[in-house]
């Protein structure tokens, strides 16, 4: 006789890795944009710390931007969705499994509009107002420049308007922030954008559910970068289509009702699709059609 209590034992003892994103903002937004897309859906209730997927083993937990290297050390959580540049600043030590192409910024170096700025040198004893301490003093270190530094949590932006600082250096994505609060981007110190990164705990049953998800994720981003295409082609103008189409391995070729004619199939990458369509277009191609890839499992 089976226990009633042991009813639902598989359900409850099943393994769940545990990701951590940012509560709020955009990589917020985009971090749960992602999981939805690899076909992971979550009861996101508002104001939530927790939240668990329906069809997957993950559990996710919202947390500071700031706190969760941390949390990925002591293993609170196995894995994080996080902006490189905190990984800079506060978790060097920390792996990073995969690039996600999106949430990208940079940390850059901003001074007021009407300062004559020629080079990094120019900060040489000056005040600067950031949250990111390590990756300033590291950068102006290289640069054999020594400046005060003044940390802030919170709008960074205000510092010099308010007398507490000479510069100051900040994420900036469009730069509207700066321009708003009367300053100028003048160094870039470096680039970022959102990271898969694991913790140094994970252990080896969490990591083989590491391995679906990443699986899922390289499927979502190639899909992301590249677009179907669908074209009608005059067979002796063939070979030169073809040799325009670079394909996953080799453009599809099927013959249409109308003799001499052949339909064309292929996958474009965006960075270089209108140059691939025009070059079609000169070559006699026809009828393009172009659609959105749902998914590219490769």
């Amino acid at each position: 006789m089976c226990p009633f209590g042991l009813l639902n034992t598989k359900e409850r003892i099943m393994t769940k890795i545990r990701i951590a994103v940012q509560k709020s903002g955009r990589l917020n937004e985009d971090s749960l944009a992602i999981l939805k897309d690899c076909g992971i859906s979550i009861d996101n209730g508002k104001d939530q710390l927790k939240a668990t997927a329906r069809n997957f083993p993950l559990e996710v937990f919202y947390l500071r931007n700031g706190d969760i290297p941390q949390y990925l050390r002591d293993g609170v959580v196995d894995i994080a969705i996080i902006g490189e540049n905190v990984l800079v600043e506060k978790g060097q030590d920390i792996s990073v499994v995969e690039k996600l192409n999106f949430s990208k910024c940079r940390v850059s170096l901003a001074v007021p509009k009407g300062v004559k700025y020629n080079s990094v040198k120019d900060l040489e004893g000056k005040k600067i107002a950031t949250s990111y301490p390590n990756t300033v003093n590291e950068y102006l270190k290289s640069k054999g420049v020594t400046a005060d530094l003044h940390i802030i949590n919170g709008s960074v932006e205000i510092a010099p308007n308010i007398g507490l600082a000479d510069g100051i250096c900040d994420i900036v994505s469009s730069g509207s922030t700066l321009f708003k609060n009367n300053l100028k981007e003048v160094d870039v110190i470096l680039t970022s954008e959102a990271v898969l990164a694991v913790s140094p705990t994970i252990s080896e049953e969490r990591l083989e559910i590491l391995k679906k998800i990443q699986f899922r994720i390289k499927s979502v981003l190639q899909a992301r970068q590249n677009k179907y295409v669908l074209l009608n082609a005059p067979n002796d103008k063939l070979d030169e289509i073809i040799s325009l189409l670079p394909g996953m391995r080799s453009p599809t070729v099927l013959p249409l009702a109308e003799e001499g004619w052949s339909s064309v199939h292929s996958v474009i990458t965006r960075d270089t699709f209108w140059e691939v369509i025009d070059a079609l277009k000169q070559a006699g191609a026809e009828g393009i059609l172009v659609c959105p890839i749902e998914k590219m499992v490769l």
